[in-house]
């Protein structure tokens, strides 16, 4: 576990290759709201004030019990500083990793990640926080699918999620008869966790590989949307290079951010 350390109510620790803006304006969550010097957001039902001054970060009003929750769900552990030397021996790669150097993979919970990207569909991100903001206003917090069995669409109506509460209904359903099972889903070959989550009325290719990404951390997972298809046109047309094998989903978050801000 990274180490830190106590002052007063708070836990701080220094960590390099990473930057809240980068990783938490990048399209992986919707829950984040930027406020001066940092960030205020919620994963389930636990909330956070986290705040930056260059490589030291300051967790407010977290136990040193709760720390370890957020050490992993921020990715820690993990050096990106060899994995943006790894993918940076591609010039295009290199590039992104460049502008996008504090990207890290959030390990997001996998109903949570499931039910999130549902709703992201064919929406743009202010609409996506709202109806999910809504969502937590009705539960309490973001629920997990078990509470939402029984919801109709006149339940899901203050959402204002439109055609995707049917998609939600039908989500929360499948996974209470175990139509898909989010435990198996999590040890499939890629290809067979994506076709299992597209049981689900209105997940198709991208929502299930964003899941996969954010909320199964399967590295392996790419994401393919309009931004992510003018790269592959643009530079990668005979598939992506061999440094990314098996991190894929990584260099899909640098090469993302890097396009939607106009650096390729």
């Amino acid at each position: 576990m990274k180490k830190y350390i106590v002052k007063g109510r708070d836990i701080v620790f220094t960590q390099p290759d990473f930057d809240l803006d980068h990783t938490l304006d990048c399209g992986q969550a919707f829950r984040w709201e930027k406020t001066e010097g940092g960030y205020v957001g919620a994963v389930g039902r636990k909330e956070l004030r986290i705040s930056q001054d260059g490589d030291t970060f300051t967790l407010h009003d977290v136990s040193e019990d709760g720390f370890a929750f957020w050490s992993d769900y921020f990715d820690l552990d993990t050096d990106y500083g060899e994995i943006k030397k790894r993918l940076s021996t591609d010039s295009t790669l290199e590039k992104a990793c460049a502008y996008g150097s504090g990207i890290r993979l959030l390990r997001q919970p996998a109903e949570e990640t499931l039910l999130s990207f549902i709703i992201s569909q064919n929406n743009n991100i202010p609409r996506i926080k709202g109806i999910i903001s809504r969502l937590c206003d009705i539960y309490g917090g973001f629920p997990e699918a078990s509470e939402m069995t029984g919801a109709d669409v006149d339940t899901l109506a203050p959402l204002r999620a439109g055609f995707r509460a049917k998609y939600l209904i039908d989500c929360v359903q499948k996974l209470h008869d175990g139509t898909v099972d989010l435990g198996a889903v999590r040890s499939m070959p890629l290809d067979e966790a994506a076709a299992a989550l597209m049981q689900i009325k209105g997940v198709g290719i991208k929502v299930a590989m964003c899941t996969l990404l954010f909320g199964f951390h399967r590295t392996d997972a790419y994401p393919v949307d309009v931004w992510m298809k003018r790269v592959n046109e643009n530079f990668y047309p005979d598939g992506l290079p061999e440094c990314t094998r098996g991190i894929e989903g990584i260099a899909q978050q640098y090469l993302f951010y890097a396009i939607r801000n106009g650096v390729l």
